[in-house]
Protein backbone atom coordinates (compact mmCIF):
# COMPACT_ATOMS: atom_id res chain seq x y z
CA UNK A 1 0.00 0.00 0.00
CA UNK A 2 1.20 3.49 -1.00
CA UNK A 3 0.06 7.14 -0.01
CA UNK A 4 -2.70 5.54 2.27
CA UNK A 5 -3.86 5.23 5.54
CA UNK A 6 -1.86 2.48 7.56
CA UNK A 7 -3.78 -1.05 8.65
CA UNK A 8 -3.82 -0.95 12.38
CA UNK A 9 -3.68 -5.08 12.11
CA UNK A 10 -2.54 -7.58 9.55
CA UNK A 11 -3.06 -11.32 9.21
CA UNK A 12 -0.23 -12.75 7.32
CA UNK A 13 -1.43 -15.52 4.79
CA UNK A 14 -0.02 -17.91 2.12
CA UNK A 15 -2.19 -17.17 -0.31
CA UNK A 16 -4.73 -14.80 -2.35
CA UNK A 17 -7.76 -13.93 -0.30
CA UNK A 18 -10.77 -14.46 -2.42
CA UNK A 19 -13.17 -13.35 0.01
CA UNK A 20 -14.36 -13.28 3.82
CA UNK A 21 -16.23 -12.30 6.77
CA UNK A 22 -16.43 -11.54 10.38
CA UNK A 23 -19.05 -13.66 12.12
CA UNK A 24 -21.96 -11.40 13.23
CA UNK A 25 -23.20 -13.98 15.51
CA UNK A 26 -23.28 -13.16 19.79
CA UNK A 27 -21.01 -16.21 20.02
CA UNK A 28 -18.56 -16.02 17.83
CA UNK A 29 -17.68 -12.03 17.49
CA UNK A 30 -14.16 -13.15 16.51
CA UNK A 31 -14.17 -15.85 14.67
CA UNK A 32 -13.06 -15.48 10.75
CA UNK A 33 -13.77 -17.20 7.54
CA UNK A 34 -11.37 -16.91 5.01
CA UNK A 35 -11.36 -18.27 1.53
CA UNK A 36 -7.80 -18.50 -0.42
CA UNK A 37 -6.74 -20.50 -3.34
CA UNK A 38 -8.85 -24.28 -3.24
CA UNK A 39 -9.47 -23.80 0.79
CA UNK A 40 -11.18 -22.60 3.78
CA UNK A 41 -9.26 -20.91 7.07
CA UNK A 42 -11.62 -20.60 9.76
CA UNK A 43 -9.66 -18.61 12.75
CA UNK A 44 -10.50 -16.46 15.93
CA UNK A 45 -8.70 -12.91 16.29
CA UNK A 46 -7.94 -10.76 19.51
CA UNK A 47 -8.07 -7.39 19.28
CA UNK A 48 -5.07 -5.54 22.27
CA UNK A 49 -8.62 -3.86 23.88
CA UNK A 50 -9.60 -7.52 24.55
CA UNK A 51 -6.13 -9.80 24.52
CA UNK A 52 -4.62 -10.61 28.01
CA UNK A 53 -1.66 -9.27 26.77
CA UNK A 54 -3.01 -6.43 25.38
CA UNK A 55 -1.59 -7.95 21.84
CA UNK A 56 -2.67 -8.36 18.22
CA UNK A 57 -3.68 -11.92 17.81
CA UNK A 58 -4.44 -14.56 15.21
CA UNK A 59 -5.28 -18.04 15.74
CA UNK A 60 -5.88 -20.95 12.77
CA UNK A 61 -8.41 -23.62 13.97
CA UNK A 62 -9.36 -25.01 11.34
CA UNK A 63 -8.67 -25.42 7.09
CA UNK A 64 -11.03 -26.94 4.42
CA UNK A 65 -11.60 -28.25 1.17
CA UNK A 66 -13.45 -25.87 -0.89
CA UNK A 67 -13.09 -26.69 -5.11
CA UNK A 68 -13.82 -23.51 -6.91
CA UNK A 69 -12.66 -19.59 -6.51
CA UNK A 70 -15.48 -18.18 -3.38
CA UNK A 71 -17.19 -14.90 -3.97
CA UNK A 72 -19.03 -14.65 -0.90
CA UNK A 73 -19.37 -16.06 2.63
CA UNK A 74 -21.91 -15.92 5.26
CA UNK A 75 -22.12 -17.37 8.71
CA UNK A 76 -25.40 -19.13 9.60
CA UNK A 77 -26.98 -17.49 13.21
CA UNK A 78 -26.54 -21.34 14.96
CA UNK A 79 -22.97 -20.63 14.66
CA UNK A 80 -21.29 -20.97 18.69
CA UNK A 81 -18.58 -21.56 20.20
CA UNK A 82 -19.67 -21.45 23.73
CA UNK A 83 -21.24 -24.94 23.09
CA UNK A 84 -19.92 -28.67 23.12
CA UNK A 85 -19.15 -29.50 20.33
CA UNK A 86 -19.00 -26.46 18.70
CA UNK A 87 -21.03 -25.37 16.38
CA UNK A 88 -19.89 -23.60 13.15
CA UNK A 89 -22.19 -23.64 9.86
CA UNK A 90 -21.62 -21.21 6.75
CA UNK A 91 -22.42 -21.11 3.16
CA UNK A 92 -19.49 -20.32 0.50
CA UNK A 93 -20.66 -19.36 -2.81
CA UNK A 94 -18.64 -20.15 -5.49
CA UNK A 95 -17.39 -19.36 -9.11
CA UNK A 96 -18.58 -23.06 -10.27
CA UNK A 97 -22.60 -21.40 -9.57
CA UNK A 98 -22.71 -23.67 -6.91
CA UNK A 99 -23.42 -22.69 -2.96
CA UNK A 100 -21.79 -25.31 -0.30
CA UNK A 101 -23.04 -25.80 2.98
CA UNK A 102 -20.14 -26.36 5.38
CA UNK A 103 -20.33 -27.49 8.70
CA UNK A 104 -17.87 -28.25 11.55
CA UNK A 105 -16.89 -28.94 14.99
CA UNK A 106 -13.96 -27.93 14.60
CA UNK A 107 -12.34 -31.25 15.55
CA UNK A 108 -13.14 -34.55 13.67
CA UNK A 109 -16.66 -33.58 12.34
CA UNK A 110 -16.87 -31.91 8.81
CA UNK A 111 -20.04 -32.01 6.18
CA UNK A 112 -20.06 -30.19 2.86
CA UNK A 113 -23.78 -29.67 1.42
CA UNK A 114 -24.16 -28.76 -1.94
CA UNK A 115 -26.57 -26.67 -3.27
CA UNK A 116 -27.58 -26.30 -6.68
CA UNK A 117 -29.82 -23.73 -8.53
CA UNK A 118 -28.01 -20.98 -9.96
CA UNK A 119 -26.84 -20.77 -14.02
CA UNK A 120 -24.28 -17.76 -13.20
CA UNK A 121 -22.15 -16.14 -10.74
CA UNK A 122 -23.63 -15.92 -7.35
CA UNK A 123 -23.28 -12.62 -6.04
CA UNK A 124 -24.11 -12.18 -2.86
CA UNK A 125 -25.75 -14.67 -0.06
CA UNK A 126 -27.34 -14.05 3.08
CA UNK A 127 -29.29 -16.04 6.44
CA UNK A 128 -32.15 -14.97 7.63
CA UNK A 129 -31.52 -14.21 11.35
CA UNK A 130 -33.79 -16.97 12.62
CA UNK A 131 -31.71 -19.22 10.62
CA UNK A 132 -34.97 -20.50 8.32
CA UNK A 133 -33.74 -19.47 5.45
CA UNK A 134 -30.64 -18.81 3.35
CA UNK A 135 -30.95 -16.19 0.18
CA UNK A 136 -28.90 -15.83 -2.94
CA UNK A 137 -29.12 -13.61 -5.86
CA UNK A 138 -26.76 -13.90 -8.84
CA UNK A 139 -25.78 -12.86 -12.31
CA UNK A 140 -28.60 -14.90 -13.85
CA UNK A 141 -30.94 -12.57 -13.01
CA UNK A 142 -32.83 -14.65 -9.79
CA UNK A 143 -33.32 -15.18 -5.97
CA UNK A 144 -33.54 -18.13 -4.45
CA UNK A 145 -34.58 -18.81 -1.09
CA UNK A 146 -33.65 -21.95 0.65
CA UNK A 147 -35.44 -23.64 3.52
CA UNK A 148 -32.58 -24.32 6.24
CA UNK A 149 -34.65 -26.19 8.40
CA UNK A 150 -35.72 -28.48 5.40
CA UNK A 151 -32.75 -29.85 3.64
CA UNK A 152 -32.30 -26.14 2.23
CA UNK A 153 -35.25 -27.73 -0.36
CA UNK A 154 -36.47 -24.38 -2.47
CA UNK A 155 -38.59 -22.23 -1.22
CA UNK A 156 -38.88 -19.85 -4.05
CA UNK A 157 -37.21 -19.02 -6.95
CA UNK A 158 -38.21 -15.89 -8.30
CA UNK A 159 -37.12 -13.51 -11.42
CA UNK A 160 -35.27 -10.41 -11.14
CA UNK A 161 -34.97 -7.50 -14.23
CA UNK A 162 -31.16 -7.45 -13.75
CA UNK A 163 -28.54 -9.45 -11.69
CA UNK A 164 -28.83 -9.67 -8.34
CA UNK A 165 -26.15 -7.77 -6.42
CA UNK A 166 -26.93 -7.59 -2.94
CA UNK A 167 -29.27 -9.90 -0.45
CA UNK A 168 -29.84 -9.03 3.03
CA UNK A 169 -32.06 -9.77 6.03
CA UNK A 170 -32.72 -7.43 8.94
CA UNK A 171 -33.66 -8.70 12.72
CA UNK A 172 -35.82 -6.17 13.40
CA UNK A 173 -37.67 -6.97 10.27
CA UNK A 174 -38.36 -10.46 10.08
CA UNK A 175 -39.80 -12.25 6.67
CA UNK A 176 -38.62 -9.06 5.05
CA UNK A 177 -36.09 -9.33 2.77
CA UNK A 178 -33.41 -6.44 1.03
CA UNK A 179 -32.57 -7.48 -2.89
CA UNK A 180 -30.44 -4.64 -4.82
CA UNK A 181 -30.05 -5.20 -8.39
CA UNK A 182 -27.56 -4.11 -10.78
CA UNK A 183 -30.46 -1.47 -12.94
CA UNK A 184 -30.78 0.47 -9.63
CA UNK A 185 -33.64 -1.29 -8.80
CA UNK A 186 -34.27 -1.83 -4.75
CA UNK A 187 -36.88 -3.77 -3.58
CA UNK A 188 -37.95 -4.95 0.04
CA UNK A 189 -39.53 -8.20 -0.11
CA UNK A 190 -41.91 -10.28 2.23
CA UNK A 191 -39.63 -12.83 1.24
CA UNK A 192 -42.67 -16.21 1.64
CA UNK A 193 -45.36 -14.43 -0.50
CA UNK A 194 -42.67 -12.46 -3.20
CA UNK A 195 -44.76 -9.53 -2.37
CA UNK A 196 -42.72 -5.96 -2.70
CA UNK A 197 -43.60 -4.37 0.31
CA UNK A 198 -41.22 -1.10 -0.90
CA UNK A 199 -38.93 -0.02 -4.05
CA UNK A 200 -35.97 2.26 -3.88
CA UNK A 201 -33.93 3.68 -7.52
CA UNK A 202 -30.52 4.50 -7.37
CA UNK A 203 -30.12 7.69 -9.32
CA UNK A 204 -26.99 6.01 -11.27
CA UNK A 205 -26.38 2.52 -12.79
CA UNK A 206 -24.94 0.09 -12.46
CA UNK A 207 -25.43 -0.62 -8.83
CA UNK A 208 -22.68 -2.81 -7.45
CA UNK A 209 -23.81 -3.30 -4.12
CA UNK A 210 -26.38 -2.00 -1.28
CA UNK A 211 -26.81 -2.51 2.68
CA UNK A 212 -29.22 -2.34 5.27
CA UNK A 213 -28.39 -0.59 8.77
CA UNK A 214 -28.04 -3.07 11.42
CA UNK A 215 -28.43 -0.32 13.69
CA UNK A 216 -31.04 1.24 12.22
CA UNK A 217 -33.40 -0.30 9.92
CA UNK A 218 -34.76 2.86 8.34
CA UNK A 219 -31.17 3.28 6.53
CA UNK A 220 -30.57 1.87 3.23
CA UNK A 221 -27.01 2.13 1.04
CA UNK A 222 -26.09 1.77 -2.18
CA UNK A 223 -22.94 2.52 -4.69
CA UNK A 224 -23.54 2.93 -8.28
CA UNK A 225 -21.39 4.78 -10.40
CA UNK A 226 -19.07 6.50 -8.04
CA UNK A 227 -21.28 7.85 -5.57
CA UNK A 228 -22.98 6.35 -2.53
CA UNK A 229 -26.45 7.07 -1.68
CA UNK A 230 -28.31 6.36 1.41
CA UNK A 231 -31.57 6.29 2.00
CA UNK A 232 -34.06 7.13 5.15
CA UNK A 233 -37.49 5.15 4.27
CA UNK A 234 -39.39 7.22 5.80
CA UNK A 235 -38.54 9.80 2.79
CA UNK A 236 -38.25 6.87 0.38
CA UNK A 237 -38.88 9.19 -3.18
CA UNK A 238 -35.51 9.44 -2.78
CA UNK A 239 -31.66 9.87 -1.09
CA UNK A 240 -31.33 12.13 1.59
CA UNK A 241 -27.47 11.47 0.95
CA UNK A 242 -25.70 11.71 -2.42
CA UNK A 243 -21.96 11.26 -2.00
CA UNK A 244 -19.55 10.93 -4.74
CA UNK A 245 -16.36 8.77 -3.29
CA UNK A 246 -15.36 7.10 -5.76
CA UNK A 247 -14.00 8.72 -9.37
CA UNK A 248 -14.04 5.86 -11.45
CA UNK A 249 -17.05 3.88 -10.13
CA UNK A 250 -17.67 2.23 -6.47
CA UNK A 251 -17.51 -1.27 -5.90
CA UNK A 252 -18.99 -2.49 -2.45
CA UNK A 253 -20.21 -0.22 0.42
CA UNK A 254 -21.36 -1.45 4.17
CA UNK A 255 -22.50 0.25 7.24
CA UNK A 256 -20.93 0.25 10.48
CA UNK A 257 -22.78 -1.94 12.70
CA UNK A 258 -23.50 0.49 15.62
CA UNK A 259 -23.79 3.33 13.74
CA UNK A 260 -25.63 3.85 10.39
CA UNK A 261 -23.57 7.09 9.91
CA UNK A 262 -20.68 5.65 8.98
CA UNK A 263 -19.92 3.45 6.53
CA UNK A 264 -16.98 1.97 4.63
CA UNK A 265 -16.72 1.49 0.47
CA UNK A 266 -14.33 0.51 -2.16
CA UNK A 267 -13.28 1.11 -5.56
CA UNK A 268 -11.59 2.68 -8.03
CA UNK A 269 -9.31 4.44 -8.93
CA UNK A 270 -6.26 2.45 -7.80
CA UNK A 271 -9.04 0.15 -5.54
CA UNK A 272 -9.49 2.51 -2.68
CA UNK A 273 -10.67 1.74 0.38
CA UNK A 274 -12.25 4.96 1.83
CA UNK A 275 -14.35 5.40 5.48
CA UNK A 276 -16.61 8.36 6.11
CA UNK A 277 -18.66 10.01 7.94
CA UNK A 278 -22.20 11.10 6.52
CA UNK A 279 -21.70 14.42 8.22
CA UNK A 280 -18.29 14.75 7.61
CA UNK A 281 -16.95 15.37 3.93
CA UNK A 282 -13.34 14.29 4.46
CA UNK A 283 -13.09 10.38 4.73
CA UNK A 284 -11.74 9.62 8.13
CA UNK A 285 -9.53 6.69 6.01
CA UNK A 286 -8.33 6.31 2.65
CA UNK A 287 -6.12 3.34 1.89
CA UNK A 288 -4.91 2.46 -1.45
CA UNK A 289 -5.31 -2.02 -1.85
CA UNK A 290 -4.38 -4.58 -4.30
CA UNK A 291 -6.36 -7.32 -5.45
CA UNK A 292 -9.48 -6.88 -3.33
CA UNK A 293 -10.90 -9.37 -1.39
CA UNK A 294 -13.92 -8.76 0.44
CA UNK A 295 -14.98 -6.18 2.65
CA UNK A 296 -16.27 -6.62 6.57
CA UNK A 297 -17.03 -4.86 9.19
CA UNK A 298 -16.08 -6.22 13.11
CA UNK A 299 -19.68 -6.44 14.91
CA UNK A 300 -18.42 -5.40 18.47
CA UNK A 301 -15.53 -3.58 17.73
CA UNK A 302 -14.75 -0.81 16.33
CA UNK A 303 -12.88 -2.03 13.26
CA UNK A 304 -13.15 -2.24 9.42
CA UNK A 305 -10.71 -4.80 7.80
CA UNK A 306 -10.47 -5.46 4.05
CA UNK A 307 -9.07 -8.67 2.17
CA UNK A 308 -5.57 -7.39 -0.04
CA UNK A 309 -3.34 -9.95 -1.77
CA UNK A 310 -2.49 -12.29 0.67
CA UNK A 311 -2.76 -9.99 4.05
CA UNK A 312 -6.00 -9.27 5.79
CA UNK A 313 -5.55 -5.89 6.80
CA UNK A 314 -7.68 -3.93 9.62
CA UNK A 315 -8.03 -0.66 10.49
CA UNK A 316 -9.68 1.27 13.67
CA UNK A 317 -12.18 3.57 13.07
CA UNK A 318 -12.87 6.49 15.49
CA UNK A 319 -17.27 6.14 15.92
CA UNK A 320 -17.54 9.58 16.74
Amino acid sequence: MRNSTPPTHVINLSDQIYAFEISGSEWTTNLLCIAVTKKIILGIVKFPEESEIEQFEWHQLKELYHESRCHAITFAPETSLAVLPKVVTFCAAGADFILRIYRSDLQNSDTIQQLKGHTSYINDVAWEPEGEYLASVSDDHTCIIWNARDNFETVTNFCLTSAGMSVKWHPEEIGKMLVAEKNGIIHIYNAKSQQVIMSLESPKIPLMCADWALSNRLFITAVAGGDVFTWDLRRASRPVETKPIHEDGGRIVKFNPNNELILASVGRPDITLKVHNMKSPVPQIEASVKLFGGLSWHHRLPYVAIGCDRKLCFWKVQMK
